[in-house]
């Protein structure tokens, strides 16, 4: 198993390094990027489930089953968050279905 202070440190490299990547990216490409971690968050949710299903005590159980909910809540949010983006970029104008002038 992995030492407490040796995932706490894999936790706080994760961390400054995503803090670090994520300033870096132009607001041109932020819808792009939400839909890449969508993708992201749904492999965590995975893995949040695959941990849930291992636990043996009572704590462990109850880290899982928020790690789980947590999980749930981000994807599903960035799913909202990344749909609202492209309805931005949709016309507000009907389109011309009759493909005539008038």
């Amino acid at each position: 198993m992995i030492d407490g202070f040796l995932a706490l440190y894999i936790f706080m490299l994760a961390a400054f390094t995503g803090k670090e990547i994520i300033a870096r990216v132009p607001v041109i490409l932020h819808t792009p990027l939400m839909s890449g971690s969508n993708f992201v968050h749904g492999i965590v949710l995975v893995g949040a489930m695959v941990v849930l299903a291992e636990a043996d005590t009572t704590p462990e159980r109850i880290i899982g089953l928020l790690a789980v909910a947590l999980g749930a809540g981000n994807a599903a949010g960035g799913y909202v968050v990344t749909e609202r983006m492209l309805e931005m970029f949709k016309s507000s104008k009907p389109a011309n279905k009759a493909g005539g002038k008038g």
